[in-house]
């Protein structure tokens, strides 16, 4: 592509990427599957890959920052963000309306009703459409600025869209994070042993406040705005309600529980509405903000100390009941996390009978100080498991304490605990039900045993039948079992038992690696298999002895020898090498004619993939890095092969055509 014609291409693909990106957030109307959506992406990618000069700042693609920022810098906001005056009945409401009518000398006023979202307030700068900077509330003058971080939000235009665009003007709204983002983020850091929100407020906070933007980027936070700062330009706007319209209009994203009320009995009836339906409601909000809609009203009513006058949060009560915790339970994850979880005694929260509770792990039981027995407070919010949020500690009486046990409750193996990590954790994950359609996951990709069309759906399929519980009964299956699977038929059950009869062939790397033993990937495997070239002097190892290769630490070294002690393990793997699962002998040094030599591959090649090539380098000792460097031995080229050709040329780096490098490693 040259680059007049790519320059065109990326204009015009950024264009319809921010389109997309506005009809899915903002108007809630895609117009285009995701699969549609992402090749366009890709595309974009591709030519500012191959043109990088043709990369804006405000390009989609340009949303995650490549490395940390060092601090986050002070932001003065043009025009100051405000407190608002809260009320917490029906009395302080009346009492609101009464002032600002003496006020306004009117009998009656419109107001603009909008949920009040539970997350952090931010103010984002834009620029000649272009989003400069964003900033958090701080004490209402100066904020943080996240700049870095807003920019990961894909619902945020990075450039606003449409017509009348002020030269400058601020935007304020909320970062949030939604019920269901929230659980899975838990669930994340469950898994990694690494710190649990409490709440998707404080989830939203932390992540928001991230130095690096790649960590942002891997959190679910969305964005809403509820009004305007300072600006600068021709805004003939007359209402509240108009100016979150236009705001839209611009790409902006406005809740959608928003409405012109007029009077306080529109008011009152709109706030019964959204309670009646909070707990329903994707996000977090505790409350109604009222604000008065007309803007020549709100100028004359003013301000008192740091809150407009014109304005009040009427809280919602919080979301939480009594009762008493009977029990601690373990549950165990498809990763083989240990959580326990709080039997209660039935309460009634937020119109939903509430019988159990997550209690993350035992380090919250700790900080919280619970014991089976105690009273508590019990929180709900959304599809969000509720959760302890404290004891009673006035009500404990007869209580006990919870200890978390050794032994995994599903299948008998040890558990342990990392150093430094939350999370307990059952390693025996090959005979674990709990973690048994994981494990046969991985052990199938195509980087392990490479069973081609055993994938996901099929595997959850073939348990819920229960035709098979382990690994090990991969082998056992039949034709005809598969066949009376839905969707499968005759031909793809014979072409599935032929893949899986040549899936018994592989090499040590691989089986060691399809094991799933916690943290050995693809090249701790590959290490394993060249330093003691069998199963059986791997399994005896002691973890004294595995700490001593290079790359192996104390933590991966432990993980090993444990996986090896568990007798369930042993059998699944007995059964495997039963079944006829075998491999050739590792080679020697000697025999690995590129040991120590770095390759890069690039570009489509033609009479083998890019991941059998790079297979075939590793068996013959080879290293295959993504990047090229002056350290790089080898770049091997095929169609298309872009700027890692280019690189490898400007550094003196010897290339190889695929012919060549087919001579290369069949000499």
């Amino acid at each position: 592509m040259e680059l007049e014609q790519a320059t065109e291409r990326a204009e015009a693909l950024r264009q319809l990427i921010n389109k997309y990106n506005y009809q899915y957030y903002v108007l809630d109307e895609p117009s285009k599957t995701d699969h549609e959506y992402d090749l366009l992406m890709r595309e974009l990618i591709d030519i500012e890959t191959e043109f990088p000069e043709l990369i804006t700042p405000n390009s989609p693609t340009q949303r995650v920052g490549v490395s940390p920022v060092s601090a986050l810098k002070e932001v003065k906001h043009l025009l100051p963000m405000l407190s608002l005056a809260n009320a917490f009945n029906e009395d302080e409401m009346q009492a609101f309306y009464k002032r600002i009518k003496e006020k306004l000398s009117l009998d009656s006023i419109v107001f603009s009703g909008e949920t009040k979202f539970d997350g952090l307030a931010v103010n984002i700068l834009y620029e000649n459409g272009f989003l400069i900077t964003a900033a958090t509330r701080g004490d209402g003058s100066v904020g943080e600025d996240v700049t870095h971080n807003i920019r990961t939000i894909q619902q945020l235009p990075l450039k606003l869209i449409g017509d009348n665009i002020p030269q400058l003007i601020e935007v304020r709204g909320e970062v949030v994070m939604t019920h269901k983002g929230f659980a899975k983020l838990n669930d994340r850091q469950r898994q990694k042993g690494e710190k649990i929100f409490a709440n998707p407020r404080n989830a939203a906070a932390g992540s928001l406040r991230q130095l690096d933007s790649r960590v942002t980027a891997q959190r679910p936070l969305s964005f809403f705005t509820y009004g305007i700062g300072d600006y600068k330009g021709d805004m003939d706007l007359t209402s509240h309600t108009e100016i979150l319209r236009q705001l839209q209009q611009w790409g902006l994203p406005v809740s959608s529980e928003t409405k012109r009320l007029d009077g306080i009995e529109a008011c009152q009836h709109f706030y019964a509405e959204i309670g009646a339906i909070r707990s329903e409601l994707a996000h977090d909000i505790d409350g109604v903000v009222f604000k008065v809609n007309d803007i020549a009203q709100q100028r004359k009513l003013g301000f008192v100390s740091r809150a407009p006058r014109w304005a009040i949060a009427y809280k919602f009560p919080p979301l939480e009941e009594i009762t008493q915790l009977l029990d601690i339970e373990i549950q165990v994850g498809r990763t083989g996390a240990l959580t326990p979880v709080a039997r209660l005694s039935p309460v009634n929260v937020a119109g939903v009978t509430v019988t159990n509770a997550t209690l993350h792990n035992i380090d919250e039981i700790k900080r919280k100080d619970i014991k089976i027995g105690d009273w508590v407070y019990v929180r709900r919010a959304g599809d969000v498991i509720p959760e302890v949020v404290a004891v009673i500690k006035e009500k404990r009486a007869n209580v006990s304490e919870f200890v978390m046990p050794d032994i995994c409750p599903v299948c008998g193996s040890d558990v342990v605990r990392q150093e430094g990590e939350a999370v307990f954790r059952c390693i025996g994950g090959l005979s674990c039900s709990a973690q048994n359609i994981q494990a046969i996951i991985h052990f199938a990709s195509r980087k392990a045993m490479n069973i081609d069309g055993l994938g996901d759906k099929l595997i959850i399929q073939l348990n819920e039948s229960g035709l098979i519980s382990t690994v090990a009964d991969l082998y056992s299956l039949s034709t005809e079992q598969l066949a009376d699977l839905d969707r499968m038929g005759s031909k793809s059950a014979e072409n599935l038992i032929v893949a899986l009869d040549k899936s018994k062939e592989t090499t040590l790397e691989r089986f060691i690696y399809a094991l799933g033993i916690r943290e050995v990937g693809e090249a701790t495997a590959r290490t394993l298999a060249k330093k003691y070239k069998s199963l059986e002097l791997i399994e005896e190892a002691t973890t004294d002895e595995l700490e001593t290769i290079s790359d192996i630490g104390p933590i991966v070294a432990l993980n090993i020898h444990s996986f090896f002690q568990q007798k369930h393990n042993l059998e699944i793997i007995e059964r495997l090498l039963l079944v006829g699962i075998h491999w050739g002998h590792e080679k020697d040094e000697t025999e690995l004619r590129l040991n120590g030599m770095s390759f890069v591959l690039t570009g489509s090649l033609q009479k083998m993939t890019r991941e059998e090539a790079k297979q075939r380098l590793l068996s013959l000792g080879a290293k295959v890095t993504g990047s090229v460097s002056k350290k790089t031995n080898y770049v091997i080229y095929g169609e298309n092969a872009g700027s890692k050709y280019e690189k490898a040329v400007e550094l003196g780096v010897t290339t190889l055509n695929e012919e060549s490098f087919i001579k290369m490693i069949e000499k």
